[in-house]
Order: C-alpha cells, then structure tokens, then sequence
C-alpha cells in the first residue's frame, strides 16, 4: 500500500460537483439560463421527489485553522437577524421562479456554525420557510452542530420542528492537536449533545473526524476513535485534511507544515482506522464516510440511492438542490450557481431584489454524461456505459485505467469498471480518469487537496 499511496498520492478534486468548481464561469455566466434551468428542474421533479434546501449560516465565535469553509469569525451576535431576514429574501426570489408550492423533501443547516444562531432565531427562520413550502411525506432534515454552544434548547427546537439527523464535528481529542488547529473541545461536550439528542429523540446522530492533522498519530487517532464509538454515534464522516492555504490563506496557516502526518503516515491513520471502525461494526459507505446497519445511509447504500452532492453523501437524492445563505451552492442538475462570498455583497444584492450569484455553469450534454460517471463512481463504485452514455475519450480514460487495474484498484470488464475494495481510498483518482475538463485543460494543481 505504501507504494500505492506514494504514487497515486496527487492533487485532485473531490467530486462534490463535475465540472469541478475551478471551471465554473465568473464574468460570462448566464443567470437567465440558471433561472431557466432551475424552473426546468422544479417542474420535472417537485411533484415526484420534492426539492432539496441547504441553507449556509456561517458565523463562528472563533477560527478552527483546519477549516476550508467559507466563515464569518465574530461574536457579536447582532449579525443573526439581519442574515436571517436576507436569507429569507433570497428563498423569496426562487419562490417567484416556480409558480407553485414547493414539496420539502431535504432540508440541511451547514457553516460556519448553525448552533451560532440561538434556538428563538432559527426557530424564526424555520417557521417562516415552513409556510412557503407542503412538507414531504418522509422529511430529511438535518444539522450540524458545534459540540462546545449546541444547547439541549437547540435540539429540542430544532426536533420540534422535524429534525431528526444532526451531525457533531469532533476532528480529535487530543490535546495538543485541538491547540493547533485552534478547536479546544472536551470530550465531556460531544458526550453531552450525543446523549441530549438521544435523549430527544434524534434517530441519526453523526459525529465527524478528521485525520491527517498537525501532530497526529496512530496512537492519537486509535484514541479518538475509540472515545468516539464509545458513544456509538449512527455514523461516521472520517475525513482526510485538506490542506490548502493557498486557497483559504492565514486560516491554515495555524500550525508549521512540518507538523502534518506524511503521506505514508497518513495513510496509515486511514487504514488502521478503517479497520478499527469495520472491528466495532461500521461499514463504509461511498468515500470517507461509515455507518451502521440500522442507519438510512447505509440502507440507502445497499438499495443503491446513495447520493453525492455539496452536502456530501446522502441517503434520498432530489433533481433541484437550492442553496440559500453567503457563498452557498445551487444544483439544479443542469446547471450549478454559487452565491457571494461576504457577507456584506449577499446581503447587499438580495436586499436589491438580485440573485446574489457570484459564478456558476451551466452543463452541456457532454457534462451530463460525465457528471453521470462521476457519480456512480463515487457512490456506487462502478460506472457502466452504454451507446447514450458514451464520449470520446471514454477509451483514452480506459487506457489511463490499465495502470490502476495492473494494481488491483478497478476491474474492467465489458462496459463496466468497478473500483475494488483495495481500490477505495483512491477512488478520487479513478473518477479523475473521466474529468474531460481537467484532461483538455489542466489547472494550477495547487487548487485541489492531495487525494490521499
């Protein structure tokens, strides 16, 4: 395996979407086709599957310096209603698009930290979308919580109002590696919300670990782990740091790099720790995430409904994804759009009466079918093709996967590659075998996280 991970250890993207961000139109994208593109999608899909909801609320009281998401550091929580009001304007705008109500079918609070907001605001929030929308039969909603400011107050609110999944980030307990990633976080904390949410009634509750940080070992990572099953959470993100301060600047600048595990190390953090979590009864599912068998994303593995898109792995899918908040991602599966980055520009348009869309693209049917691939490969670990789902350099893309199939990571047959369980931890270097944008016109590699 060392081998293995030294040569196919490259930068590479993670597939949450295809085209992968980097190529997406800033100046020259069309926001009347992303309008289009959004009705076509509403009216295809709502009346079937519903739609889906990310709302992003990015504020954090303090900076975790292994963090890639788009935040706001304050602690002055005057900020909560204002973002709240726009928010809400903004759902307004595509409420406009569809000329009908809307189905929920998915609704998930990302960040920053949605616990930042106190429970009375987003209770507000909530209830105000609750009244544009008809809620699906068999609702997902869910959240992610801070361990250190997730009150019992918030979840009970939040349970109220039909959450039933929450997920606690964690990354490590130890010590010396919360100080350098700035995220002080006891284990008595997790201990606490993990109870709380079962307590109220919380059928899913995940908590995320992340390895790969600054001062990690074997030793650290098999005692975070074991920590973290002793609270037998329904599922695990085992997330590999993606260290790009090139791109995220001063934020990951928070320890030496000399203080990150090497590549082998890492590695091997990996693999111990999928080993440990198969021991004590969790499965993988897709990449970097594990379940156990009573949790719907295992299920929805096994009925082969397991989706991947901007809020990762889920366990329903929906044709129209509508991202709401700062810097927040639409998927209408024809196109993708991403709102403004600050805070202050998206409220600044939406208070306008604009979309707050800052880039976005717009899928031509050679992305439809690789998008397509792409998926497959990261959910259900093999792709097939037929006469409608053929390109060009579909043989090119079989011939870089000669190599790979040479090493046990894929196996092709007829109209088919399967990626094999040696195979998983470089799934994203398969499914880079079919990025056309990437092979036609390779970025700065220094954009994407090492795959390994």
């Amino acid at each position: 395996m060392k081998s293995l991970v030294n040569k196919y250890n490259i930068p590479g993207p993670r597939y949450t979407s295809y085209p992968t961000v980097p190529y997406w139109e800033h100046d020259t994208f069309n926001q009347e086709a992303w309008k289009s593109s959004v009705v076509r999608a509403f009216q295809e899909s709502n009346q079937e599957e519903g739609i889906s909801i990310y709302m992003h609320l990015p504020f954090c009281e303090a900076l975790c310096t292994f963090c890639a998401c788009h935040k706001r550091i304050t602690k002055r929580h005057d900020v909560e209603e204002p973002y709240l009001a726009a928010v809400l304007k903004e759902w307004d705008l595509y409420l406009q698009l569809f000329g009908e109500k809307p189905k929920l079918k998915e609704l998930h609070l990302g960040g920053g930290t949605p616990t930042f907001f106190s429970p009375e605001n987003l209770k507000k929030l909530l209830s105000e979308l609750f009244k544009t929308v008809d809620i699906a039969e068999d609702p997902e909603f869910s959240f992610e919580g801070h361990p250190n400011n997730t009150t019992y107050d918030h979840l009970k609110t939040l349970y109220d109002l039909g959450f039933r999944r929450v997920s606690f980030g964690v990354q490590d307990y130890n010590e010396k590696v919360q100080k350098a990633i700035n995220r002080i976080q006891p284990f008595e904390n997790v201990k606490n919300v993990t109870e709380w949410a079962r307590e109220i009634g919380y059928t899913s509750v995940s908590h995320d670990l992340v390895f790969g940080l600054p001062f990690q070992n074997w030793e650290l990572m098999e005692n975070t782990i074991r920590k973290t099953l002793a609270l037998h959470p329904d599922r695990l993100a085992f997330y590999s740091y993606a260290h790009v301060p090139w791109v995220k600047g001063v934020g990951q600048r928070g320890f030496d790099e000399n203080d990150l595990p090497s590549g082998d190390e890492k590695r091997k953090l990996y693999e111990n720790g999928k080993k440990l979590l198969e021991e004590l009864g969790y499965l993988e599912i897709g990449m970097d995430h594990f379940a156990l068998k009573h949790d719907d994303l295992y299920q929805s593995m096994e009925n082969k409904k397991l989706h991947r898109n901007f809020m990762g792995y889920t366990s329903s899918k929906t044709l129209l994804m509508i991202g709401l908040g700062m810097s927040a991602i639409s998927d209408s599966w024809y196109a993708f759009a991403q709102n403004e980055k600050s805070v202050e520009a998206y409220e600044k348009m939406v208070n306008n009466g604009e979309f707050p869309i800052v880039k976005g693209h717009i899928l031509n049917p050679e992305d439809l079918i690789i998008r397509k691939h792409i998926l497959n490969l990261m959910c259900k670990l093999e792709t097939t093709w037929d006469e409608h789902s053929y390109f060009p350099e579909l043989d090119t893309a079989l011939e870089k996967l000669q190599e790979m199939q040479k090493d046990g990571l894929v196996e092709i047959s007829d109209h088919k590659i399967t990626i094999t369980e040696k195979g998983r931890p470089f799934t994203r270097n398969v499914a880079m075998t079919f990025d056309l944008r990437m092979l036609r016109n390779l970025p700065e590699t220094r954009i994407f996280s090492m795959t390994v």
